[in-house]
């Protein structure tokens, strides 16, 4: 089989992995595809609800982002008003555990954190 693209090496500038992982590092992402991951298909609006914080604007760019890399299916029914549907790919679904577990790293961690930056930004001021 002949190779599409040159072999992954993701510490090379100009290989496709880096930008890959600048999308599944993202926040957003991170917790749109953990969102995801907790129930089958979501609705925009249920999404939006469930995800504190996250603009109109940027979880359309998200969902946008993730569909364009393959992570997230979009299906949009045709009646009125348009119901539309998101919900994991099979290769969005791989990444589901490592992203739980970032996800639960944090809220285990979180308060360790908190108290490093504290002392960090004590140390910092004259």
């Amino acid at each position: 089989m002949v190779r599409k693209f040159p072999e992954p090496d993701v510490f090379q500038a100009n290989c496709p992995t880096q930008r890959v992982l600048e999308t599944i590092a993202d926040k957003w992402s991170v917790i749109v595809i953990y969102a995801l991951s907790q129930q089958e298909t979501r609705r925009y609006s249920e999404l939006q609800r469930v995800i504190g914080g996250i603009s109109q604007k940027m979880l359309t760019q998200t969902l946008r982002k993730l569909e364009r890399d393959g992570l997230v299916d979009r299906k949009v029914y045709p009646v009125v008003p348009p119901k539309v549907e998101y919900s994991l790919t099979p290769v969005g679904h791989t990444l589901t555990e490592l992203l739980k577990a970032i996800c639960q790293w944090t809220q285990i961690h979180w308060d360790e954190i908190e108290a490093a930056r504290v002392r960090y930004d004590q140390g910092s001021d004259p």
